[in-house]
């Protein structure tokens, strides 16, 4: 999904820096790079678009691009490890990837069930599961139609999204912890008015600037399309491998963005 690609490479530089300031330019900044966001999403992509095995697919492919960087130290034992199995994990991973699935999803149960498929490979924990879940329906949701207090209201069980971006963001500071994390970003972009702004609005709170524009693009997308100078930009970081994984999903999940994309880009 190009909407978390654009949000992992335009908020990489942001990442540590403490940087609360809405109107960053430029948009890509000569020092942005995709990160493990983007490597852990193509990974979903793929095993959805191929039907094969999630831990498989993802060990192989993470392991293939270390060196992008940016992986937790526990995911980086996961990926060596010759028989990887689930670690607790409440960080906001499971729900930085897992925005593929709103797309694949014919339905709510369906969303669910995928959703725990490709989090409880690693992210076992209550707090993992709940922010993957709530991001992959929000997906969802948007794409079929919701409008963002509707997808709020939907999400209550889950979290409680009543806040502005605003009302946080001088006292906001950087967590990986899904729980403190994920709601921020889902609420980035159930607030914003533009893809952009969904960006703009995950990046300004200073915190985990990469993952959380990344979950926030991604759910900007559903709700707004990815601009097609954003969408070329952020397809020009890409390889061919990844380009391709990206091509393949597309093509068969989202015809009439992928017929755009190719006459587009």
């Amino acid at each position: 999904m190009l909407g978390v690609i654009a949000g992992d490479i335009i908020g990489s530089k942001y990442e540590f820096t403490k940087d609360k300031r809405y109107h960053f330019e430029p948009l890509f900044h000569p020092k942005s790079k995709y990160t493990d966001d983007t490597i852990c999403t193509t990974s979903v992509m793929r095993s959805l678009s191929d039907n094969t095995c999630p831990v498989d697919t993802m060990h192989a492919h993470c392991r293939k691009y270390f060196s992008t960087g940016g992986w937790g130290q526990r995911f980086i034992q996961w990926m060596a490890s010759k028989n990887p199995a689930p670690y607790g994990s409440w960080g906001n991973g499971s729900a930085m990837r897992i925005g593929p699935v709103g797309w694949v999803a014919k339905s709510v149960e369906d969303v669910i069930a995928l959703t725990d498929k490709y989090t409880l490979i690693t992210h076992n924990h209550p707090e993992a599961i709940d922010a993957a879940r709530a991001t992959a329906l929000a997906v969802f949701y948007a794409r079929t139609g919701y409008s963002s207090d509707e997808i709020r209201e939907l999400l209550s069980d889950i979290y409680t999204l009543d806040y502005t971006i605003a009302s946080i963001q001088k006292d906001y500071q950087r967590t990986e912890r899904a729980l403190y994390s994920v709601p921020q970003a889902i609420t980035a972009a159930l607030e914003a008015k533009s893809f952009e702004d969904a960006l703009r609005l995950a990046i300004c709170l200073g915190g985990d600037t990469d993952t959380q524009a990344a979950i926030a693009g991604g759910i900007a997308e559903a709700r707004f399309g990815v601009p097609d100078d954003i969408a070329k930009q952020a397809m020009s970081y890409l390889d061919d491998e990844l380009t391709s994984i990206v091509s393949e999903f597309y093509a068969k999940y989202l015809p009439v963005q992928f017929k755009h994309l190719k006459t587009n880009l």
